[in-house]
């Protein structure tokens, strides 16, 4: 059992996050923002997919004055999730000609490396702050590796030169952001902002940078902490080392809000940063967003892809089927598929499932016995056992989850 280190609770829209709340799965759009609809249409797949909080990218007096507009057609679409505005550079000026961008969104992502420079930076930054204090907002100061205060990091380095033992300049780097995001916190809480709208995160690109900075980190404060390994890369190489970065971190009861950063290819839907930080948190059995559904990998044994077809259909259906499911119900999340290939481990692992099938491998007879809680319920056979078998799934669910 992982035990989540305790931080202060704080509150994103109607979302929770701190210790002893849920980890929260965050995304975030790639649309212009000023392309309303563009991005409502963008922030409503990602939170159809489950994201629970969508950040979008507001860059200029334009995007800023679009927030409202995105938020009434997301909340004619019933899409009710929080909005959480990514300031960079010129984020006092559009919170300052834009009023309801300020209320309209939930949190404010301030990055103390594109505040300013100088005294303009503390003005800068205090404008945004006393802004969040004004309209009751939280703020996640996202400290980056590819952004980092410049002045911040000449003078520490300036010091480590003078040691007898200097550290890398990779390590200094690590130390910088954490200094980054732990003064500009305290600057907040000077300026005002109450500790539990505070969050804070540390974000770099590399697998053991995370581990090192995160833990220093969490072991110098009690905010929440937002985990992502930005600009993880694309396609499988993003996917290996965001799970090896956020899974090592998390089972050691980091981090309380997680985003998957992938590159998506052109035109490529962004929900798979969605799917794939679900599937971290219900593989570490922290969170359950959907039926697990188990799944041989196939040998000489399964020269068929009967099976891997049925597992793939079902494993599609289960989490199509989730928007409504969650609603009617409670507790399907939980539930457990096995779709097997073979005689060799299809019934055993059908039986420890919640429904089982064990397909026919090559040269066993054509039929595949089901398995409902541990016994054997039906054989199915035919040209059907696909269909046959979803709707045992269908009715399982009706009966078991039902309030």
């Amino acid at each position: 059992m992982i035990i989540r280190r305790k931080t202060f609770s704080s509150k994103i829209g109607q979302i929770y996050v701190g210790s002893e709340h849920p980890i929260v799965v965050q995304s975030m759009t790639n649309t212009d923002t000023e392309d309303a609809l563009g991005t409502a249409l963008q922030v409503a797949d990602l939170a159809r997919a489950g994201s629970e909080v969508v950040r979008i990218t507001v860059n200029t007096l334009a995007a800023g004055a679009k927030v409202r507009e995105i938020s009434q057609r997301l909340a004619d679409m019933g899409v009710n999730v929080p909005l959480v505005g990514d300031f960079h550079f010129n984020g006092h000026k559009i919170l300052a000609e834009n009023p309801d961008c300020a209320k309209y969104l939930a949190k404010y992502r301030i990055n103390p490396g594109n505040v300013g420079k100088g005294a303009k930076r503390d003005e800068q930054f205090a404008y945004m702050i006393n802004t969040a204090r004004e309209y009751d907002k939280p703020v996640r100061i996202g400290v980056n590796w590819g952004s980092l205060d410049q002045e911040l990091l000449a003078t520490m380095l300036d010091s480590n030169a003078s040691l007898a033992l200097p550290l890398s300049l990779e390590a200094v780097m690590r130390k910088a952001l954490v200094e980054s995001a732990l003064q500009s916190a305290e600057k907040a809480l000077e300026l005002g902002l109450p500790e539990n709208r505070i969050l804070l995160s540390c974000k770099v690109s590399h697998v053991q940078d995370l581990l090192l900075v995160y833990r220093d980190l969490a072991s110098r404060c009690n905010y929440p902490l937002h985990l992502g390994l930005t600009e993880a890369g694309m396609g499988s190489k993003g996917i290996v080392a965001s799970t090896a970065a956020l899974s090592l971190i998390l089972n050691e009861g980091i981090g309380d809000t997680i985003r998957v950063s992938l590159t998506p290819k052109p035109g490529e839907s962004r929900i798979n940063e969605v799917i794939v930080a679900q599937e971290i948190l219900q593989s570490l059995g922290l969170r359950s967003f959907v039926p697990t559904v188990t799944s041989c990998p196939g040998c000489g044994r399964t020269t068929s892809d009967y099976f891997q077809k049925l597992a793939d259909k079902i494993q599609n259906y289960l989490r199509e089927q989730m928007p409504l499911w969650k609603q009617q119900y409670p507790g399907v999340e939980e539930m457990k598929v096995a779709v097997m290939g073979c005689v060799v481990n299809g019934p055993g692992e059908s039986k420890l499932a919640n429904i089982g099938i064990s397909l026919p491998g090559k040269d066993e007879s054509p039929v595949a016995p089901v398995f409902i809680d541990g016994q054997k319920n039906v054989t199915l056979k035919g040209d059907l056992i696909a269909e046959e078998f979803q709707v045992i799934v269908e009715n399982y669910v009706k009966n078991k989850y039902s309030q």
